[in-house]
């Protein structure tokens, strides 16, 4: 399985499926000229050859009382792997760290940050931030509103 390539018909159901996981499978299907049996294995190869790594549902975090958006500079004291390792395993305890990049450049790491206020995002620095060990530098930059946010990737120069 690892040998497959794939078709201009693979790439159609990936580029449908990342703009509606919900779409049925007839529905898709038919999008792409299949019926839905082939249409169906195609997608479940897809999902075994990790083209698909997961299906979800966007909300919109203004209405899930989640309006704030921070977007966090993270320098360690020292850039060596046991101490980049056990901040990339802290971040991925707390629910607000939406994205987290380990970066080059003048600092460590950029995190996407998601909360209800300032309050919550003074608690999140407090308790969690600020206390894992081999932190240097925080830098925070808030968010007015958002001009573009996607999750469809451009695909096409596939396509």
């Amino acid at each position: 399985m690892t040998d497959y390539n794939l078709d201009n018909i693979d790439w159609k159901i990936l580029n449908i499926l990342q703009s509606d996981a919900g779409i049925s499978n007839i529905e898709l299907a038919d999008q792409v000229c299949l019926s839905p049996s082939p249409c169906s294995r195609r997608v479940k190869n897809l999902e075994q050859l990790g083209y698909i790594s997961r299906r979800v549902t966007l909300i919109d975090p203004q209405k899930a009382g989640l309006p704030v958006t921070v977007f966090v500079q993270v320098t360690l004291h020292h850039q060596v792997k046991k101490d980049l390792d056990r901040f990339a395993q802290q971040v991925l305890d707390w629910p607000e760290v939406m994205e987290c990049y380990l970066m080059t450049g003048d600092f460590d790491y950029l995190m996407r940050v998601v909360i209800p206020d300032l309050q919550a995002y003074q608690t999140f620095l407090d308790e969690k931030l600020t206390a894992v060990d081999g932190v240097e530098h925080i830098k925070s930059s808030f968010s007015l509103k958002p001009i573009c946010y996607k999750t469809e990737l451009p695909l096409g120069h596939i396509i």
